[in-house]
């Protein structure tokens, strides 16, 4: 592996150190065996475990969720992938009705450990079902664990965590962080749960998770070159959420703005604003602001970048939170 990997590899490497200390892993999906998936990142499993450890499945992704869902309830621990993030929705019904629900079914005789790897978002060109934010659909759904990294570090240490987890594992993939190069720790596992203050600031706070990350860190820099301090906040982890961290960092500063590629109605965005409002309100300097995904399917290409959140539109919205009354 090059000194600064790609996400690409940090996630490849994930699957390749956990097949290896535990002979239950098993990775399966369309494309993943000798082709090593559409982004590569199953590149050499079947190569290097064999094909009965990383293999092809028929295009049938309810198919795939199912037989996971059988071998997790027989001692196997299967990571899935759902090539695109909209191709996982024939799927839904088993994640909805089995996966999420069998422990609970069983009051906890039967567990899940199981990953369901899902590449997402936007920022790649891609058409709708290639670059959907299907996230919220997760996470409305008691049963599941729903993770996000930003970092190459964090792809690699919570795809260990979540493949190593007792219970079932959303893992959602940012595409358009594949090819980002950068240092890899392979000994920083963060737990899954934990957020993460990606910067400290004084003025306001800006809470993201996945693509959005990156975008915040720019509009940060392009604050302080501006007279502004904005601290950045990383979920990492939607579902367990880290209210602990982010009301923290939110009543440091007093004002609050959600980045997330996802339209804004019934969102995640939409349960952060309504959790820091509910746990920071006396703390609160101005209403907390979402910046988003529009309201609408997502758009061609060549329309993208007006549909995804920008520096531009972040800091439109830090400019509206009400500094005349400070």
């Amino acid at each position: 592996m090059s000194e600064k990997p790609t996400m690409i590899q940090a996630l490849n490497r994930a699957l390749r150190d956990a097949m290896a200390a535990d002979d239950s892993v098993v990775v399966f999906g369309e494309d993943v065996g000798p082709l090593g998936g559409v982004f590569r990142v199953t590149d050499g499993l079947a190569a290097e475990f064999g094909g009965t450890r990383c293999f092809d499945t028929p295009l049938a992704e309810a198919g795939i969720v199912g037989t996971a869902v059988g071998m997790a309830m027989n001692g196997l621990r299967p990571v899935v992938e759902m090539q695109f993030d909209a191709f996982a929705f024939p799927a839904f019904e088993q994640i909805v009705s089995h996966v999420a629900k069998l422990g609970n079914r069983t009051r906890g005789r039967v567990r899940l450990p199981m990953v369901i790897r899902i590449p997402y978002g936007g920022g790649i060109g891609g058409v709708e079902h290639h670059c959907d934010s299907s996230e919220a659909y997760y996470a409305h759904t008691p049963g599941l664990l729903v993770v996000t990294p930003a970092t190459n570090s964090d792809a690699y240490g919570l795809l260990r965590a979540a493949i190593e987890h007792p219970d079932p594992v959303v893992f959602l993939e940012p595409k358009r962080q594949y090819f980002t190069r950068e240092e890899l720790d392979l000994h920083a596992v963060p737990p899954i749960g934990r957020a993460v203050v990606r910067r400290e600031g004084r003025d306001a706070t800006l809470i993201a998770y996945g693509p959005t990350v990156p975008v915040a860190l720019a509009a940060a820099e392009q604050a302080a070159a501006e007279g502004r301090d904005l601290e950045v906040v990383d979920l990492r982890s939607i579902v367990p959420f880290d209210d602990e961290t982010v009301m923290a960092a939110v009543r440091r500063t007093g004002r609050a703005v959600v980045v997330a590629e996802a339209p804004g109605f019934a969102s995640v965005a939409s349960e952060i604003a309504a959790r820091v409002g509910e746990r920071c309100f006396h703390h609160l300097e101005a209403p907390v602001r979402r910046v988003t995904g529009f309201d609408i399917p997502y758009p061609p290409p060549r329309l993208e970048r007006h549909h995804l959140p920008g520096v531009d539109r972040i800091l439109d919205a830090v400019d509206d939170l009400q500094w005349e009354y400070a």
